[in-house]
Order: structure tokens, then C-alpha cells, then sequence
């Protein structure tokens, strides 16, 4: 298989790529996920339908640019009693999002999609459950004030492989999934071809 192509910018779905001996090449899709996830919340649709259209969308529009080539969209949402956690904007934002999650159990859902000339030709949506401790305001804080601008916005609130473990009581589920990408499933179907 030639190189399979990343169709996003995160630094943290290439690394698990990497670490699983997965070569690839980044070319992010630019998809305005904002607008699409608005679009598909008036629309009523869930969490995973929400996490799968947006992988889809991405993998679909490098593809159609592609032609014979394994293209690979992700997207991951956090579902919080059915509402929608999208990432901050600012510190702010980041705050209030820890704040809405506080003592509460929430749930990471991540999808993945594989497309070839612009159409997918596989996919896989996992979901993970995590119950962050309860926690004051000021251990918020402190807990913020430990991340930096580019981790907080990248990886949403929490890095679970850094200082975000410590804000879970429990975590059930796979830790790529959480990191916003199943590799495990992503292996077994490359192997496939």
C-alpha cells in the first residue's frame, strides 16, 4: 500500500500512527466543522452521527483530490448529557467547559473514516466514558494554568495521556479512542487490503 494520507492537522492522531507503524502524509481538509456540526445538530442528528459525518467529510474532500489513494478522516465529540462540547476558544471557554464537566460522567466519541476516490469505503465509530472528580474552582485553575495555549486548543480540554488523567475519577473505554483515534480497528482494516 502506498502512503496512507492523514486528513487533518493533529499532531496527536499522526503520532499514534506513527508509534503503530503507520506511515502517513498530512494534508489537513480545512472543513469548517462548526458550520457542518450546526447544521447537522438542527437536523437533530446524535453525537456519533455528528463525530462520523465530520470524518467522512474530511476524508471525502482529500480524496476526491486523490484519486487511487487511502485517504483517513477523524473527528471526535464530547457528549455531556446530549449537548455537544466543542473545543475552546480561550482560556475563558476552557474554563467554562471544565466547570460544565465538573463532577459529572461525559462521553468522547471518535470516528474514523477511510475514503478512496472520494467516496468511503469504511468506517468505525468507538465511544469511551469518562467521570471527571469533582473539583473546585481554583483546582480548575491550577489545572489550566499547567497546559499550554497549543495543548489546551488542540486536544480540547484535556490531554488524557498528560495532566488531564488527573481529573478523572474513572475512565472506561480505549485510550486511542479518547486520543481521537481507534487505532487498533484503523490497523486491522489496512491489513485487510
Amino acid at each position: 500500500m502506498s502512503n496512507l494520507i492523514l486528513a487533518s492537522k493533529s499532531k496527536v492522531r499522526k503520532e499514534i500512527l506513527n508509534k503503530n507503524n503507520i506511515s502517513c502524509i498530512v494534508e489537513p481538509s480545512n472543513v469548517d466543522e462548526d458550520l457542518v456540526k450546526e447544521s447537522l445538530l438542527n437536523e437533530g442528528a446524535t453525537p456519533e452521527i455528528i463525530a462520523k459525518n465530520l470524518a467522512e467529510l474530511k476524508a471525502n474532500k482529500i480524496s476526491q483530490k486523490k484519486n487511487g489513494e487511502i485517504v483517513l478522516g477523524a473527528d471526535s465529540v464530547i457528549d455531556l448529557e446530549g449537548e455537544i462540547i466543542s473545543k475552546p476558544i480561550d482560556r475563558k471557554q476552557a474554563l467554562d467547559i471544565l466547570k460544565k464537566l465538573n463532577g459529572k460522567k461525559h462521553y468522547l466519541i471518535s470516528s474514523v473514516c477511510i475514503s478512496k476516490n472520494g467516496s468511503m469505503i469504511w468506517n468505525y465509530t468507538d465511544k469511551a466514558a469518562l467521570t471527571m472528580k469533582k473539583m473546585s474552582d481554583e483546582e480548575l485553575k491550577e489545572y489550566l494554568d499547567k497546559i499550554n495555549d497549543e495543548s489546551l486548543y488542540a486536544y480540547n480540554v484535556y490531554q488524557i495521556e498528560g495532566e488531564g488523567r488527573s481529573l478523572f475519577s474513572k475512565i472506561e473505554g480505549d485510550e486511542d479512542t479518547i486520543m481521537g483515534l481507534p487505532v487498533k480497528k484503523i490497523k486491522e482494516y489496512i491489513n485487510s487490503l
